[in-house]
């Protein structure tokens, strides 16, 4: 089914009863793919009342795509501003991510909104009855339209409705916990991300997860299968791929290795907030496998002044049978008494190696943001990005051989050629790159950029080393091609072509 999947309401529909096997078991078709199925299978994206709100809805969600696949996303004038703060806060406690991305009204005050991080009333969800440990749906972030997918952080109830045709099933009701990724909602991630793609939108990715879920019966649902599918998409992804670790997230295990950029290091970056946390093992975990019970009685000899001279009391050869028992005992009590208070210490050392300081340390993650100025960054970062990838895509058509480093690297030294070696770090501000970039691409009458410049340099080198290559090839055959040409062009093309054969073995002037 297309992407784009809407269902009606069933009112009017007419009802059929359904035989299995000799016997009347199914009283309406809406059983079988009606909106209770089909909405709650993830194969309707939405549902709507009757067929204009249909259309409606369909050239709404249209109205976030790029016009064709060659054409940039449609950025939109928007009343939000750009630069405003984000007054919505993640906490500790479960929360609604939708809170997160669209804000919600003011709780402690009546009849005032808290803003969410995109623009006012863009975000639309879709599938949101399947998979519910996971949010996904499209946005615009200052007219930018993105994919979005989100993690729900509450406990979800799943309902496994009972078949009519088989008398021994039964509805059931399962709990999935918040924060992880279950076959349904990695499925669900892998198919937004997808669609997304074949969309020709960027995507921003909230990543709040503490792993998948592998338990028996999920791994028999192919929970590995659909993680991998996760991977396939990002894989091919693209657009730009921006992966933000909000306040009090934190991103665990194999959750990490489906959404590390070095999958797609040309269009993946990640991002944590100074109060989030990011590592394969929990502290907890760290501590249990790096540091247990005996590796912490061994710090307390060495470090405990009450335990050491106990320790050495104890080790006194001439001691009595009474004296040793009451000093083992009160050794114990010692331990019994400091275990608490080094396990928490040893929780803390290993809460430090997952705070974002340490993960850009590591390379792990590109920069560490705050969350309520977080928006402004990602606007401008996304709009570099896409602006990039315009010019790059102009680049590597005029010479497909050069890698994604060396592209970079020649759009920096124009950058600095233009700008001179003192304005040299404002290659690292987004708003300012994002104007010379636009300055760069827009066409005036008769003025060419210093960008278009270089890149019809670059396009006519690409084509001398390949007329060289030939000619070397097969001389023969290469001459015999020009005298050919030069038949059917006018004495100053011709002339024209003389002199750059000539300067053939000349280094280049570019």
């Amino acid at each position: 089914m297309h992407p784009l999947s809407l269902h009606l309401s069933p009112d009017g529909f007419p009802v059929f009863p359904f035989k299995v096997l000799g016997r009347e078991v199914y009283t309406s078709n809406n059983q079988l793919g009606g909106i209770q199925i089909m909405h709650n299978n993830g194969v309707t994206h939405g549902t709507v009342c009757d067929d204009f709100e249909g259309v409606y809805t369909i050239l709404l969600w249209l109205s976030y795509m790029p016009k064709s696949v060659y054409s940039p996303v449609p950025i939109l004038k928007v009343k939000d501003p750009i630069d405003r703060t984000i007054d919505f806060v993640p906490t500790k406690t479960p929360y609604d991510p939708r809170w997160m991305l669209a804000g919600r009204p003011n709780p402690s005050q009546k009849g005032q909104w808290q803003s969410g991080f995109f623009d006012s009333g863009s975000f639309l969800e879709i599938m949101q009855p399947w998979a519910q440990t996971v949010v996904v749906g499209r946005a615009r972030l200052g007219g930018i339209p993105v994919g979005v997918v989100a993690v729900e952080t509450r406990t979800v109830e799943l309902s496994i409705p009972a078949d009519p045709a088989n008398l021994d099933s039964e509805a059931k009701i399962i709990q999935q916990a918040g924060q992880v990724w279950f076959p349904d909602s990695a499925y669900k991630t892998a198919q937004a991300i997808n669609d997304f793609n074949r969309e020709g939108l960027p995507l921003m990715v909230f990543a709040n997860w503490r792993g998948f879920s592998g338990g028996m019966k999920d791994m028999y649902d192919q929970v590995l299968k659909f993680g991998a599918y996760i991977v396939d998409g990002l894989r091919e992804y693209r657009q730009p791929v921006l992966i933000y670790i909000p306040p009090q997230a934190e991103l665990r295990g194999g959750s990490w290795a489906v959404i590390d950029p070095t999958i797609n290091p040309r269009h993946m970056e990640m991002y944590a907030d100074r109060e989030s946390r990011g590592g394969i093992l929990e502290p907890e975990g760290t501590v249990e496998i790096k540091f247990r019970r005996k590796d912490l009685v061994k710090t307390m000899r060495r470090v405990d002044p009450v335990y050491m001279r106990l320790a050495e009391r104890l080790g006194t050869p001439e001691l009595s049978a009474a004296d040793r028992k009451d000093l083992e005992s009160k050794l114990k009590e010692r331990e019994e008494f400091l275990i608490p208070i080094y396990h928490q210490v040893a929780m803390q050392f290993a809460d430090l190696h997952d705070t974002p300081g340490r993960m850009q340390e590591k390379g792990a993650i590109t920069d560490i943001l705050d969350w309520k100025t977080s928006r402004t960054f990602f606007y401008w970062r996304l709009r570099r990005l896409l602006l990039e990838d315009v010019v790059k895509k102009k680049i590597h058509d005029a010479n497909p051989e050069l890698t994604d480093g060396q592209i970079q690297a020649m759009l920096r030294r124009w950058f600095v050629e233009v700008e001179g070696t003192v304005k040299a770090y404002l290659w690292d501000s987004n708003k300012d790159l994002v104007e010379w970039l636009e300055k760069q691409l827009m066409e005036e009458e008769g003025v060419r950029s210093v960008v278009d410049e270089n890149i019809k340099y670059i396009s006519r080198d690409y084509i001398l080393k390949q007329i060289r290559s030939l000619v070397q090839a097969n001389p023969e055959v290469a001459m015999d091609s020009i005298v050919h040409m030069t038949q059917h062009i006018s004495p100053t093309q011709r002339a024209e072509i003389v002199r750059i054969l000539s300067t053939m073995d000349s280094p280049s002037s570019t």
